[in-house]
C-alpha cells in the first residue's frame, strides 16, 4: 500500500501471516478492520467507513477480481482489449481514479490489501463512472508469480510505497532486484516502469535497482537520472502539502528493452 508523503510519523507496524478472512473477494469484512486472508505484510488499518462498505456492496463484484493461480485473461476481466498497465499498492486511490480517468484507452489491474483503501477506490469508481479499473485485493508478488505470464503488462506503476526509514528495515522496501527482475520479464519491450517518492535515499535505491536490470533503460535525460513527472500522474494532497514544506519528489521512469 502506498503511505502519505512526508509523513511525519514512522511507519505503523506490520502484521503477517492473518488468519482466514469470511468474507469473499469483492464484499466488505464481517466485523474486521481489513481482511484476514492476505498473506504479505499488510499495514494495520483504519475501520472501513460505511461509505467504503457500500462501494464495496454495490461495485466489488464488478471491479474486485478473485486471486487464482492461473493466468488472468485481462481482455475478459475488462470486457475489452487495451492496453494493461498493473499498479501495485494505490493507497485510497485518490491518483489511480484520476489516472484512469486521464487514460482512458488503458486497462489498470490494480493491487492493495489495504480494506479501506480499497473501498476508497471502489467508491471513486461509482461516483466518477470509471470502467477501466480491476482491483486484486491480494500479495501483488502473488499476483505477478501466478497470474501475470511474461510480457503480458503494458506499464507498472509503484507510487509512494513505505519508505522504512530506518536503516535496519531498508531491507523490508518493495523495490528490491527480485520484484524488478519480475516485473521486467513481465513488461513487453517497450513497456515502462514507474516509481516515485518522496524519501530521497530510497528514491537513489530505486535508481540503482532500475540500472542494474539489464532488461530496463532509464527514460532520463538528466545526469541525475530523475524523470520529469509524467503528466498523467496528479500531485496527490499528500504531495502538495509536502511540497509546501519543501519536501522532495523523485519520479523515476524506465523502459523494457
Amino acid at each position: 500500500m502506498q503511505h502519505e508523503p512526508n509523513a511525519s510519523a514512522p511507519p505503523a507496524p506490520l502484521v503477517t501471516n492473518a488468519a482466514d478472512a469470511s468474507a469473499p473477494p469483492g464484499h466488505a469484512p464481517q466485523g474486521v478492520a481489513h481482511p484476514k486472508t492476505i498473506r504479505s505484510f499488510v499495514r494495520r488499518a483504519g475501520r472501513t467507513t460505511t461509505g467504503q462498505a457500500k462501494a464495496f456492496t454495490d461495485y466489488g463484484d464488478k471491479f474486485v477480481l478473485p486471486y487464482a493461480e492461473q493466468a488472468l485473461d485481462a481482455s475478459q476481466a475488462f470486457g475489452r482489449s487495451a492496453p494493461l498497465i498493473l499498479e501495485i499498492g494505490f493507497g485510497m486511490g485518490e491518483a489511480t481514479a484520476h489516472i484512469a480517468r486521464v487514460r482512458p484507452d488503458d486497462n489498470f489491474l490494480c493491487c492493495e490489501v489495504h480494506e479501506p483503501g480499497v473501498g476508497a477506490l471502489l467508491k471513486r469508481i461509482g461516483e466518477q463512472d470509471i470502467g477501466n479499473i480491476r482491483i486484486l485485493q491480494h500479495d501483488a508478488v502473488e499476483v505477478l508469480e501466478h497470474m501475470l505470464p511474461p510480457a503480458s503488462l503494458d506499464g507498472v506503476h509503484i507510487f509512494f510505497p513505505d519508505p522504512w526509514h530506518k536503516t535496519k528495515h531498508n531491507k523490508r522496501r518493495l523495490v528490491q532486484p527480485v520484484l524488478v527482475a519480475k516485473l521486467a520479464a513481465r513488461l513487453k519491450p517497450g513497456g515502462y516502469l514507474h516509481c516515485a517518492t518522496d524519501w530521497e535515499p530510497y528514491a537513489q535505491q530505486m535508481l540503482q535497482v532500475l540500472g542494474a536490470e539489464p532488461l530496463l533503460k532509464n527514460t532520463a535525460t538528466a545526469p541525475e537520472g530523475w524523470a520529469d513527472k509524467p503528466e498523467y500522474r496528479p500531485l496527490t494532497k499528500f504531495e502538495k502539502r509536502g511540497l509546501r514544506l519543501g519536501h522532495g519528489v523523485w519520479d523515476v521512469v524506465f523502459r523494457r528493452v
